[in-house]
Formats: C-alpha cells, sequence, structure tokens
C-alpha cells in the first residue's frame, strides 16, 4: 500500500519522517515546505532528486494568473535536477547534490512564503496578477521563455485538463508549447468542440423576463423525458457568475416552492462539502457559482443552466462539461442578454462548423474585456 501525504496551506504541519510514495500539494504549500525544509542538510535537494513522476491537475488554470509563477518555479527545480543527473551521466562520475552551484533561481527565496490566498481565487477564475514575492526580486531571477539546452530527462511531467487554450503564447497550451515542445499530446473527440450527445437551448432575455425563464428552464428540466427513471435522482446545476447572484437566484427558486443548494466559495468548507454530498445522494437543484464547475465528482447531471452567461470561454466549457459525460445525454440552457448576443452568435458558429469553442471568445483575446468595455459604456451614456 502507498504511502500518501497531502500538504495542505491551511493545515501548516511538519515534513513527515518517512518519505512518501505519493505526495498531493497545492503549489504555494509545497513551495513553502521546500523552502523551510533543513537547507543546511540539503534534504530538499534528496527530496527533488526521488521524485519520478510529477502530475499537474487542472493544467489550465496552474499555468496562468497567481499560480503562473509558483509552478514554474517547482518545474525549473526539477530541471535543476534533471541538468545534474544529466551531467553525471555524460561525465562517468557522480555529481552530488549541489556541488555544481546552487540552483539560483530558488536561493534568494529561501525565506519565502506563499500565501494560501494566491491559491483562493474566487470561483477558480485565475486573476492576471503576479505573487508579490515575484515582483520583488525580478533582478535575481532568470527569464524561463528564453531557449533552453535540452537536458537527458530524468522524470515525467503530465499536465492534465478538460480544457486547454493554445490559441496565444500567453494561454496554458502555448505556455507548455514553449517548455515542453517534445510533448506527446493526447486529446478526446470533442475537446473544446460541441458534443453532439447535448441538447442546446438558447435564450435571450431582458432584466424584465430573466426570472421567468430561469424558472421555466428549472422546470423543463424536471419535466424533461431525456433520460429514464434508472436514472433518478435527476440533477440540475445552475450556474451564475458571482455570489450575490447565486445567493438571488436560490431566493426567488425557494420562493416558488422549488428547493435547492447553495455551493459557492464564501460558503465554509463543511457547508460546501454536506451541500455537494447531499446533491449527490439526493439530486435536486444546485445553485453555483463556476467553484463547482471543475474538479468535483458529480456524476450523472442531465441539465445545466447558465443563469447568466459565461464570461470566458474556460469557464464556459466547463460548465457545458459537467452533463453528458460518459456516454450519456445531457440538456444545456442558456440565458444570455443582449450584451452577450455577438458572443452566443460566435459560439452557436463554432458549434455549426464543428471548430474550437475557445476562438469564439478569443477573437479579441478575451470577451470578458469586451463586455466590461460595454458596461462602461453604457454607464457614461446613462450619467450623460
Amino acid at each position: 500500500m502507498a504511502n500518501l501525504l497531502i500538504f495542505d496551506p491551511h493545515d501548516p504541519h511538519g515534513w513527515p519522517a518517512v518519505h512518501p510514495d505519493i505526495l498531493v500539494a497545492t503549489p504555494a504549500a509545497l513551495l513553502n515546505y521546500l523552502f523551510d525544509y533543513d537547507p543546511e542538510q540539503r534534504r530538499r535537494e534528496k527530496f527533488l532528486r526521488n521524485v519520478k513522476f510529477i502530475v499537474f491537475d487542472e493544467a489550465d488554470m496552474l499555468l496562468c494568473g497567481s499560480f503562473e509563477n509558483q509552478v514554474i518555479r517547482l518545474i525549473h527545480m526539477l530541471w535543476f535536477d534533471e541538468k545534474l543527473l544529466s551531467r553525471a551521466q555524460d561525465s562517468g562520475k557522480e555529481v552530488p547534490l549541489g556541488s555544481v552551484g546552487e540552483y539560483n533561481e530558488d536561493s534568494s527565496f529561501d525565506n519565502a512564503q506563499f500565501s494560501s490566498s494566491d491559491e483562493d481565487n474566487e470561483d477558480n477564475i485565475a486573476q492576471d496578477r503576479s505573487v508579490e514575492l515575484e515582483n520583488s526580486h525580478v533582478g535575481a531571477r532568470r527569464d524561463w521563455r528564453r531557449v533552453r539546452k535540452i537536458y537527458r530527462r530524468s522524470k515525467q511531467y503530465v499536465f492534465v485538463a478538460a480544457t486547454l487554450p493554445q490559441s496565444g503564447k500567453k494561454t496554458a497550451g502555448g505556455v507548455l508549447k514553449r517548455m515542453f515542445p517534445d510533448a506527446v499530446w493526447v486529446s478526446g473527440t470533442y475537446l473544446h468542440r460541441h458534443n453532439p450527445r447535448l441538447e442546446r437551448r438558447w435564450i435571450e432575455v431582458t432584466s424584465d423576463t430573466q426570472v421567468e425563464a430561469l424558472l421555466d428552464a428549472v422546470k423543463h428540466g424536471l419535466k424533461s423525458e431525456l433520460h429514464d427513471a434508472n436514472d433518478f435522482p435527476r440533477r440540475t446545476m445552475v450556474f451564475t457568475n458571482t455570489v450575490e447572484a447565486a445567493n438571488s437566484v436560490s431566493e426567488i427558486l425557494r420562493r416558488v416552492g422549488i428547493p435547492c443548494i447553495l455551493y459557492h466559495r464564501e460558503s465554509s468548507l463543511e457547508e460546501r462539502a454536506n451541500n455537494l454530498q447531499s446533491f449527490r445522494e439526493n439530486g435536486g437543484v444546485l445553485v453555483c457559482t463556476d467553484a463547482a464547475a471543475r474538479g468535483l465528482d458529480v456524476p450523472n447531471v442531465y441539465h445545466v443552466i447558465q443563469a447568466e452567461f459565461a464570461a470566458c470561454a474556460v469557464d464556459f466549457l466547463h460548465r457545458v462539461g459537467r452533463t453528458a459525460r460518459a456516454g450519456r445525454s445531457g440538456i444545456v440552457t442558456s440565458l444570455y442578454t443582449e450584451a452577450n448576443r455577438d458572443l452566443v452568435r460566435a459560439v452557436r458558429q463554432a458549434e455549426e462548423l464543428a471548430q474550437p469553442v475557445e476562438r469564439a471568445f478569443s477573437r479579441k483575446r478575451s470577451f470578458r474585456n469586451k463586455l466590461k468595455k460595454q458596461a462602461l459604456q453604457k454607464r457614461g451614456a446613462s450619467l450623460s
């Protein structure tokens, strides 16, 4: 039986006496432990030498925003160990750990502390901000984007993601292509594309019709004959863009006698765990933010409703991907406003042409910026 260790940034316990076979950690937590791991006895280097397989789950999130610098730092540390091993094999001599110059990209950071808040971006939306620690040592940090000599690999790197945009140099896919140009890419048939097992419903709404359309969408799913009786309990997920909107939708549904469960990041961990367990066991309606769009094991969700249309391609694909999984069918109902009309048209066109949906969102890098610009323009017009 494998010895498993889980690193939690909220639980500052010490490094174990017995080396784990499998270690599960967030980037910030692992870096904090490595930097605090008795550097005088060089146990950090010994640990890195023993690592043979590295798996990055939700790679699209880890390779952008506040996580990117942390993940790049970890990869650099692992690459440095590969470099030492490669030199030793080429020379036929054993290279002691640390004898060929300390890894200078992390030597300035032995007292570094990464905040757990860097990993708690609301609703799993990676923000375009760098770790403050990085900014304070820019002069001492080498540019990882420059061309590097490829050393003999002694570790295997696996990057796993349900969405991996590649339509720009700064996207997760673009970063991986530059860092691992010889990587083998394995993807499903419908990656970033329309799944033919989905029944799509597009409903344009206004501020006056949005509530009625939402209630009709929820009731449509409850009455749907898409799934037979063997698939009960039925599960519906209603997505909003903010916590405030999720609370409002929950209140609306309860007022008309539709019981529902809330799931968002302002709830306690215990409350979220209990609500998720209830949804798994009893079905019903889960009103949630994008915190529930990835990383959760909820089988047989048959209806996904976008009460508010997603602002970026990754959120859209993860929401839609909660249903029609493992060969099953599903329904996706998307409510959208006039402000989203151009985006919806582009998404539908991409689906009809069997093109990646992400291109619809990336025509101007991000429709999120476009939506913000439109909101500012409308606000300025109303003030004038």
